[in-house]
């Protein structure tokens, strides 16, 4: 079957449809009959013969209609023929609701609206239900109404996706990161995280997003590695008149306010860190410990906005349009709770933690629309944001810490860390994209070249451990806390930094054989280059019981540069280095150092694909084929490596996925849609990366491994089949009854992993034969009351999705070749890693019209169930994310054309956020765990991030 599949789909290519014409939609009401949908009227262009009639419900619609100023006419027997004039804009939908009568109605009745094509609620149902593929968009009118201030808050609206309140972290269908891409226009987007295989959503405000779209049936124009889904989002563009707007707005989260923030010393308020350029030797010997109080007098959080575009218009058909935004957010989190470092036993207990942070987001794009004439259009389009993430954690301030390696003889030793951290990211993405069709429009060509820079970077970090944390309570100048330093790297200074350089394009040739037959030839590429390094340096105390700490706020007194161990015997601490490449000797001191762990990552895919697109009637068939080169290698030098790794991975595969994708039109409004895919899954770089980044309770790890053994045997791809069959109905243009089954086979599957060792890193591993993955979603958007108006006053949406992942167990060992190792004991089958059984969304929005003042308020709550973090190993249990519910209400206030006036309350629900480890077998009664263990359940990590009001001012000139 494989082989007949293969063979036809070799025979046949697919359109990727261009949008360079317009459409017109419309209502058409009897005014004779209280404005009740008049059906079966015509609707025609006039001097044409293009035309439809209304159905049903009075609704109507003209596609494909080249841009231009044209004449409607509208008619139906005994009634009065209406002509009205109406614009067409290539890309966007024109509406014309017109009320029809026995006399000929008012022209000033007639309603007339211009939207973007993909942007509108009732726009994006319109291509979903024409769509060749399964797909579903939200807009920037409905993340406006909702209250969604980003990329990621966005997508978890639509129906499979969970994302958790204050979490970048966006799962599809139960899947998460690592089977999922990003695009912006179509081109590929590079990740911001070295823990990511994708750009964190949050990163793209709202003020930038014309809408985001997620395909979770895969057509040869993505990327070969794909299962999850393609989260794509379409930049804003404008091409009216002149316009300017101004957002200001404010808020305070329950948690932060009144607390007392501290922040990094470095960083500025706006999220950038001007030290780059100095040696982190330098910055270690010039610049204290100590976090700074904060520069605002109260933890407000603030964000502000400004946008605007102008067009000009050379002639009938030729038009430049420019639009530009930059916005600026801030905001003030703090988290208090238990943090547990839970292996094969307990290893680090903190009671209590208390993190203050401050995260900034700095967007600015703009892009220029070169429209030559109808056949020909060009874009720019360049986008800057900068991410800023400043934390101050207390570890253990209630002098109840606890360190299984700890020294003092004072019950638990009052263990205590603090952490002080400052994480950016800087991306820059440039795209120029052009289209272009024949004046007979049998071909069209779309095209795109992007290039795309990343800076990720964690510089100073500073985590100082303590023992006797309990002295420092007790208001006896005789009693102090003591540093802690069973290993240099116990008091340390850290530095990382991020290179990443990425070069994308694409190349879609269209042919219209005729009206039932459509092909399409394409080209997509990228070229990927990640340059990491880190800096560590751990203070070695000379002598720590004769200096105590009397001030845990005063650090820098003790960590001054006056105290350094130069000459030796006269100073309180040394710095001291794991490594130096230029040098033999292992731990040297005072001294800078080139590096402590390097990696450089290239990553080529070249791909082909064809696709036709095959109209009988209500058929539509969509076989595809893409022979798709990848190659990516990784060339790594650390600390500590294993004997026998070479230091090195590479892996090159030429792989042909097929797909096919069927709708059936049962009527205009209703389809049925099955698609087949085969994809792969690659390897990430964070993945494949032998480097082990440690946070205060946790610590990841990559694994060469997953591109192949050392000896170049191995698997280097996961292959995976996908099945979907979905029934979706249209009732009217904004609403929307649809039911969806789906299934994956996920051969060779990658998982993270605790090792059951004294480290209990978590590592990447394939860890089984097979994934099994399959479930069923239902979504609803419901249109309760209309105004008089016939649009929506009170409506509702909700969808679900459930989720069964099962997957078989294999243990790895080093003794069959592996670099590392790990076994599952007992357990031969476990859920998929990420995989939640069970998401919901919902949403309920109102809508009145007063005169001017427009109100509209929304309520939208989201929930997922538990899911795996990682996996355990050996006899003991997974590391489990609780699920969570979320509920945000919005109000916006439009007063007349130019203002609005919105209030946000988000995360009322304010639930717990915690980390489990399951089947510990530690008893309820344990001295060292108590409160933290349930049913020998371990909570590693819980918190609340508290409830955030907001308020909104927008200005539109």
């Amino acid at each position: 079957m494989r082989t007949f599949i293969l063979s036809l789909l070799l025979l046949t290519t697919v359109l990727s449809y261009a949008q360079n014409t317009g459409t017109i939609v419309g209502k058409l009401t009897d005014k004779e009959y209280n404005n009740e949908p008049l059906a079966f009227a015509n609707v025609l262009i006039k001097g044409t013969t293009k035309g439809t009639t209304s159905d049903f419900d009075g609704l109507y619609e003209l596609a494909n209609v080249d841009p231009g100023n044209y004449t409607l006419v509208f008619s139906f027997v005994g009634y009065q023929t209406i002509e009205i004039p109406v614009t067409v804009v290539a890309g966007k939908v024109t509406e014309v609701n017109v009320p029809m009568s026995a006399s000929a109605a008012s022209l000033d009745e007639v309603v007339i609206t211009t939207t973007n094509k993909r942007e509108s609620v009732t726009a994006l149902l319109l291509e979903q239900k024409k769509a060749v593929s399964i797909k579903q968009s939200i807009g920037a009118e409905e993340l406006s109404a909702k209250g969604v201030g980003d990329a990621a808050a966005a997508v978890a609206q639509i129906s499979g996706i969970s994302k958790q309140q204050g979490d970048s972290n966006v799962y599809v269908r139960g899947l998460g990161d690592r089977y999922q891409n990003t695009t912006l226009n179509g081109l590929s987007l590079p990740s911001n995280d070295v823990n990511k295989k994708n750009i964190n959503l949050d990163l793209f405000s709202s003020d930038i997003i014309e809408n985001v779209s997620v395909s979770k049936a895969y057509t040869p124009s993505f990327y070969g590695d794909f299962s999850a889904g393609n989260v794509n989002i379409d930049s804003k563009e404008y091409t009216g008149n002149g316009y300017f707007a101004v957002n200001l707005g404010s808020g305070v989260n329950s948690n932060a306010a009144g607390q007392n923030f501290v922040r990094s010393e470095g960083p500025s308020i706006f999220g950038f860190y001007n030290r780059y350029d100095n040696n982190p030797f330098a910055v270690v010997l010039s610049h204290g410990v100590d976090p700074q109080e904060s520069e605002a007098t109260a933890p407000i959080n603030l964000n502000g906005s400004i946008e605007g575009g102008y067009s000009f218009s050379f002639d009938s058909d030729t038009r430049l349009s420019f639009f530009a935004t930059a916005s600026f957010t801030s905001g003030y989190e703090f988290l208090e709770g238990p943090a547990i470092d839970f292996t094969n036993d307990v290893k680090v207990r903190f009671n209590n933690v208390e993190e203050y942070s401050y995260s900034t987001n700095t967007t600015a794009m703009g892009n220029i629309t070169f429209k030559l004439d109808n056949n020909n259009k060009f874009k720019f389009n360049s986008l800057f944001i900068n991410s800023g993430r400043d934390a101050v954690g207390y570890y253990g301030t209630q002098g109840l810490g606890f360190n299984r390696d700890g020294f003092s003889n004072n019950g638990d030793g009052g263990y205590y860390q603090m952490n002080v951290q400052f994480n950016q990211d800087m991306i820059f993405v440039n795209q120029l994209t052009g289209s272009h069709k024949s004046n007979d429009e049998k071909l069209e060509i779309d095209w795109g070249f992007g290039f795309n820079k990343v800076f990720s970077d964690e510089p100073d970090r500073k985590r100082i451990s303590l023992e006797d944390y309990q002295f420092a309570l007790d208001n006896d100048p005789n009693t102090n806390p003591i540093f802690y330093d069973n290993i240099a790297f116990d008091n340390q200074r850290f530095f990382q930094s991020i290179e990443d350089d990425e070069i994308n394009s694409f190349l879609n040739l269209k042919y219209n054989l005729s009206d039932n037959i459509k092909f399409n030839f394409g080209y997509n590429g990228k070229t990927k280059e990640r340059r990491f390094n880190n800096w560590r340096y751990g203070y070695i105390i000379a002598d720590k019981l004769a200096n105590p700490v009397t001030d845990v706020n005063n650090l820098d007194d003790f960590f001054n540069v006056s105290n350094i161990n130069i000459p030796e015997g006269e100073g309180l601490w040394d710095l001291f280095i794991a490594r130096n490449p230029q040098e033999i000797n292992f731990g040297l001191l005072n001294r800078p150092q080139l590096y402590e762990n390097n990696y450089t990552g290239n990553l080529d895919i070249h791909a082909g694909f064809a696709t036709a697109e095959l109209n009988f009637g209500k058929w539509l068939f969509v076989p595809g084929i893409r022979l798709e080169s990848f190659s990516q290698s990784i060339i790594y030098d650390v600390i500590n490596p294993v004997p026998t790794d070479p230091g090195f991975r590479d892996a090159y595969e030429n792989i042909l996925l097929p797909s096919m994708n069927i709708k059936y039109a049962i009527n205009d409004d209703q389809n049925i849609r099955f698609s087949f895919s085969n994809t792969v899954s690659f390897p990430e770089f964070k993945e494949v990366a032998n480097f082990v980044y440690e946070g205060v309770t946790q610590r990841i790890g990559g694994n060469p491994d997953l591109l192949g053994k050392p000896d170049g045997t191995g698997v280097s791809f996961s292959d995976i089949y996908n099945y979907d069959l979905k029934y979706e109905w249209f009732p009217s243009p904004s609403e929307l009854i649809a039911v969806a089954a789906f299934a994956k086979v996920i051969n060779d599957p990658v998982n993270r992993v605790v090792a059951t060792d004294a480290t209990g890193n978590q590592r990447f591993f394939r860890t089984g034969e097979k994934a099994e993955v399959f479930g069923v979603e239902v979504e609803l958007r419901k249109n309760i009351l209309l105004n008089e108006d016939e649009e929506p006053l009170l409506s509702f949406g909700a969808n679900a999705a459930y989720t069964h992942t099962e997957q078989d167990l294999k243990s790895v060992s080093s003794t069959d070749g592996f670099t590392f190792g790990t076994s599952f004991g007992d357990k031969t089958t476990d859920e998929l890693q990420g995989a939640s059984p069970v998401i919901v969304n919902a949403d309920i929005n109102y809508s009145p019209k007063f005169g001017n003042y427009q109100p509209q308020a929304t309520a939208t709550f989201s929930y997922f169930s538990d899911r795996i973090f990682a996996l355990g190993s050996g006899d003991l249990g997974n590391m489990v994310e609780k699920g969570v519910p979320t509920l945000n209400l919005i109000i916006k206030n439009k007063f007349g054309k130019n203002f609005e006036a919105n209030l946000s309350i988000t995360n009322i629900l304010d639930p717990d956020i915690s980390l489990i480890r399951e089947n510990t077998n530690v008893e309820d009664n344990s001295t060292l765990l108590g409160e933290f263990v349930k049913d020998g359940d371990v909570t590693l990590r819980e918190f609340n991030r508290g409830i955030n009001l907001g308020l909104t001012l927008k200005y539109n000139f």
